[in-house]
């Protein structure tokens, strides 16, 4: 080996900085509704991939140029599980971005992060504010143009608040009363979570079991003689 020469050694990208989650009840629960909500839209697109809270690495040999989105979307991008999200692995960038935000994280997220977002190119990028406390109004959504950000058209009033179009997933993102939601504008159905889904499987099949016990003119739950 040539006396200037040195062995190669490997680059680690890691798949969590070690520290834990520090995220209010009411952050946590509308991220895991946004990629719980969207995955589940998407299940039947194998070029359609959600995640949340996870490192995108967008520039290689360099571990320090990483971003992690509280809930990203890229289209074009095959839909499986991966421990980090690696730039010049993939075929494209995010599309959609939706960061949770609140007082003590706007710096990041009106600063570096929608820099890093710009550069890029991811075409949406919303925030939500789910105490209200700097955002007004709390949700908001940007789109890029000519590498800036703009806001989208104005909101869409809805009963008990409003709702604004995303060009990018085709979907509503609704506030009402308070609650945020995405809805499907071609079927005017909200998303549902996985446990919503459950929820609603299982009273429908409660449901079900009622209506059949009274057909048989017995109640739900009392066996026949």
């Amino acid at each position: 080996m040539s006396a200037y020469a040195f062995p190669f050694t490997e680059i680690e990208y890691p798949d969590s900085d070690g520290l834990p989650m520090a995220e209010s009840d009411f952050q946590r629960e509308v991220l895991i509704y946004a990629v719980e909500a969207l995955r589940g839209h998407f299940r039947d697109r194998d070029d359609v991939y959600v995640s949340g809270n996870l490192f995108i690495y967008y520039e290689e040999g360099n571990p320090k140029a990483v971003v992690a989105p509280d809930v990203f979307v890229v289209i074009g991008a095959s839909n499986h599980d991966r421990p980090s999200y690696k730039l010049w692995n993939e075929p494209k960038g995010p599309d959609f971005v939706l960061e949770i935000t609140s007082k003590s994280t706007r710096g990041e997220d009106q600063g570096a992060k929608r820099g890093i977002y710009a550069y890029l190119g991811v075409r949406e990028y919303w925030q939500y504010d789910p105490t209200g406390d700097y955002l007004d109004p709390p949700l908001q959504g940007l789109q890029l143009i000519e590498r800036n950000y703009w806001p989208l058209r104005a909101a869409t009033p809805v009963p008990g608040g409003f709702s604004l179009h995303s060009e990018v997933l085709d979907l509503d993102l609704r506030l009402e009363q308070g609650v945020f939601r995405f809805h499907d504008p071609r079927t005017g159905r909200k998303l549902l979570s996985y446990r919503e889904t459950e929820q609603a499987r299982l009273a429908a099949e409660a449901r079900l079991a009622e209506l059949e016990a009274r057909l048989r003119g017995t109640e739900p739950g009392v066996a026949e003689h």
